[in-house]
């Protein structure tokens, strides 16, 4: 059976004292933020509002983990299905996370699934701008080119 890629609902669980489902209901872009708390053993605020402006980070699948990468160099594994992002490290959020559609998500993940070793399971959003592999955007034309008087 191949491994399922990595997302924040199956990585940021409860630890084992509590039950299995006892963060049902937190939103896929909160959990990090229990799971930290847990691990830190403190308080960890969630970010207040939406920081306006600001541009969206990119959903992407790394190493078979949807993650997003923060403006300070972090990044966490995140929710395709909750598109907000926020930073435990920097505290920077929230901001809009650009996420494929849930058909999209089904349909990347099962061409995922084709690569039998889940470290070389990658993809980026199309219009992210950080794609390694994104071609260049193209040069304009500067039209002709006049002769010095």
């Amino acid at each position: 059976m191949a491994i399922a890629v990595v997302r924040a609902e199956t990585y940021y669980l409860p630890p084992p004292r509590l039950p299995r489902d006892a963060w049902a209901g937190v939103p896929g872009a909160e959990l990090i933020y229990r799971w930290i708390e847990e691990r830190m053993g403190r308080r960890v605020p969630l970010p207040e509002g939406t920081l306006d402006g600001e541009p969206p980070v990119y959903a992407r699948v790394n190493q078979n983990r949807w993650l997003a990468d923060c403006v300070c160099g972090s990044a966490a594994i995140v929710s395709p299905l909750d598109p907000r992002w926020s930073c435990t490290e920097c505290g920077y959020g929230w901001v809009v996370m650009v996420v494929p559609t849930v058909e999209e998500i089904a349909a990347i993940e099962a061409q995922l699934l084709t690569i039998p070793k889940p470290h070389l399971r990658n993809w980026w959003n199309p219009l992210d701008p950080n794609d390694p592999n994104r071609p260049p955007d193209p040069v304009p034309d500067p039209g002709p080119v006049s002769e010095p008087a």
